[in-house]
């Protein structure tokens, strides 16, 4: 697919580099087709390492995508350059009256805090009240998973204790979703976080499907009804190396931190890892933009929450 990106996005040379069909604004502009319109919530403190990780995982079905970059208006990010945020993020006062097909909200190093407590809680709020009216579909990861969770449907999240860092196995509740259509039985995600929501909360609410559970790692997957909101508690677009940063950064930290899980080959933290989620972690984001995106949502993009 050719995901659709401003002109002088630092990702273009790298996912380029990796042979990963990428659009500028300006060849966008001279084919007569409507894209598919994409919204980014980039919570994540490492803002140009996760806009790479995510447009490599949008770029792998027939589809053009416009993306454009949100950033929050009331905390100011302290890990990127704010000439990078200037030239290709904007704000939420900005794109209000605008409709979009699909929007990913990712996740955030605030888990210890209460919700409330984020100091961009109120206008995170504000955003995920807005996108039942102005988004067809909506994909959250990890703590922007429990934030909306928590927002739309008052499930809560609980402390984990030791911080929850590795890949574990999952198995897919319902393999007739067209969500998880082409994974196998047991497939593997990379999980990283210190809470979770609690499976018995999940299945007392009436508009959410559970779709994956880990043995080890709870819930993974959730769905509404109306397959407008998507829940996923892992990592997917994580690239082999980030659990690996995040547990380096965390010792030189003085964290009291474990090793993660089936990660390390011979839990030797010099080894490399070996990557064994990646195909379905591209297979579950194309699924989401095909079935859940581009085959419901409405040509003319206003009627989008109508």
């Amino acid at each position: 697919m050719p995901v659709k990106i401003p002109n002088q996005l630092p990702s273009k040379d790298i996912l380029e580099n990796e042979n990963i069909f990428v659009m500028t604004e300006f060849r966008a502009g001279h084919q007569d087709i409507r894209p598919l319109r994409l919204l980014i919530l980039n919570l994540m403190p490492t803002k140009q390492v996760t806009e790479t990780q995510l447009l490599r995982k949008l770029s792998n079905t027939p589809l053009q995508i416009e993306i454009e970059f949100l950033q929050m208006s009331s905390y100011t990010s302290k890990n990127v350059d704010p000439e990078h945020l200037e030239s290709f993020y904007t704000s939420f006062d900005k794109i209000q009256n605008k409709h979009y097909d699909g929007m990913i909200i990712t996740g955030a190093p605030v888990e210890n805090l209460e919700f409330e407590d984020v100091d961009y809680w109120d206008e995170l709020c504000r955003i995920m009240d807005w996108t039942t009216r102005n988004v067809h579909s909506t994909f959250h990861i990890c703590w922007g998973a429990q934030a909306a969770l928590y927002y739309h449907y008052k499930i809560p999240k609980y402390q984990i204790g030791p911080k929850l860092s590795g890949l574990f196995s999952h198995k897919v509740l319902k393999p007739q979703s067209p969500f998880f259509r082409g994974f196998d039985d047991e497939f593997f995600m990379p999980h990283s976080r210190y809470t979770e929501v609690m499976e018995a909360d999940v299945r007392k609410v009436e508009e959410l499907e559970l779709l994956s559970v880990s043995d080890e790692a709870g819930v993974f997957a959730i769905k509404s009804n109306d397959n407008r909101r998507f829940f996923i508690t892992g990592h997917p677009e994580y690239d082999a190396d980030t659990l690996a940063l995040e547990y380096q950064r965390d010792l030189e930290k003085g964290l009291a931190i474990d090793m993660p899980k089936n990660y390390f080959p011979d839990n030797d933290p010099n080894a490399t890892p070996y990557v064994c989620w990646r195909a379905h972690a591209q297979l579950m984001y194309s699924n989401w933009l095909n079935y859940y995106v581009y085959q419901s949502t409405p040509y003319d993009i206003g009627k989008i929450g109508i």
